[in-house]
């Protein structure tokens, strides 16, 4: 029975988190560095991890290319074009380099856009969990990068294609001893329509069916992507039928766009920690009965990466938490 389920010895535990990184490679880099930086013991990836835009990078003459950044145009040698390509990756970019009959013929084309475009996000996450499994493959840290809701089913593959790299979406999962993480990365309803979305309801039933997977939820961590409904960690612009924001008396209205069914699970369950993100601008920390909830907010636009390290000292039951960036 779970009241009498043994606590875990005392143990100190050291969890780095970040989540919507949405392609930045800048990004990527720094969270693979927080391991040894924040000497974590575990890294967590909480979703939106792939970029909305590739830029193509158009072979003008036999040393010239050219590509469109942040509305520049720029003409460069091949001799510049690992520059190049760093900039765009760091903004969250792809690059695809072309030629002009194959920019018109994708221009004219969804279905080879399409194709193109998931081909360079393989190829992206391909090179950054080989690139974790470099760097900490041997060191004893677990990496777990999770999908969100904007993450479609090529990445959810790519990510289940790595040996090092560890997808915990929909599962729960003992990540030291007598601590256990649940993690799902769907989201309610959102104006966008994104990949990965679920009615509340259905939110609610998945996760009360992983529930029954955790011994003991006093250390339990959730890694839930949809912030709870009707707290700090979900504020985002309230939008008009056509997307814009609403303005009244020259601000922003802003309004909870959370999940009602996350909220609700982890008050009726009160795991020690939940880690949650999708709300790039709604970064904070708050409590939910006994459940401290984190929302590290995402600027991996300009490169910065924010993320949370929290401290869990098993045998109290108890952690310290704070916010990064940099």
């Amino acid at each position: 029975m779970k009241l009498f389920q043994k606590r875990a010895s005392g143990k100190t535990l050291k969890i780095f988190f970040a989540t919507d990184i949405h392609g930045s490679d800048r990004c990527f880099r720094k969270f693979i560095n927080a391991a040894q930086f924040y000497s974590a013991n575990v890294l967590i990836l909480g979703g939106d991890i792939t970029g909305k835009v590739v830029v193509p990078v158009t072979k003008i003459s036999a040393s010239t290319y050219r590509a469109t950044v942040h509305h520049q145009v720029q003409d460069v040698s091949e001799s510049e074009l690992p520059n190049l390509f760093k900039e765009i990756r760091s903004n969250g970019f792809y690059y695809y380099v072309t030629t002009p009959d194959e920019t018109e013929f994708l221009a004219q084309n969804s279905k080879a856009r399409e194709e193109m475009f998931h081909r360079v996000i393989r190829e992206s996450l391909t090179g950054w969990f080989e690139l974790a499994e470099e760097r900490l493959k041997g060191t004893g840290v677990q990496v777990f990068v999770s999908p969100g809701n904007d993450d479609d089913d090529v990445v959810v593959s790519a990510i289940n294609q790595g040996p090092f790299v560890i997808n915990p979406d929909e599962s729960v999962r003992e990540i030291e001893e007598g601590v256990w993480m649940l993690s799902f990365g769907w989201s309610n309803r959102t104006p966008w329509d994104s990949p990965r979305e679920l009615d509340d309801s259905e939110i609610g039933q998945r996760l009360e069916n992983l529930a029954p997977q955790i011994p003991l939820f006093e250390n339990a961590v959730f890694n839930i992507h949809v912030p709870p409904y009707n707290t700090p960690l979900d504020k985002a612009p309230q939008l008009t039928a056509d997307l814009k924001p609403v303005v009244e008396a020259g601000e922003v209205q802003m309004a909870s766009v959370g999940s009602a069914a996350v909220r609700d699970f982890i008050l009726k369950y009160q795991p020690l920690l939940g880690l949650h993100g999708h709300i790039h601008e709604s970064a904070g920390i708050t409590k939910l009965g006994r459940s401290t909830c984190i929302n590290p907010g995402s600027e991996y636009s300009d490169g910065t990466l924010k993320g949370a390290l929290v401290t869990i000292d098993t045998g109290k039951g108890s952690l310290m938490r704070q916010l990064i960036a940099g």
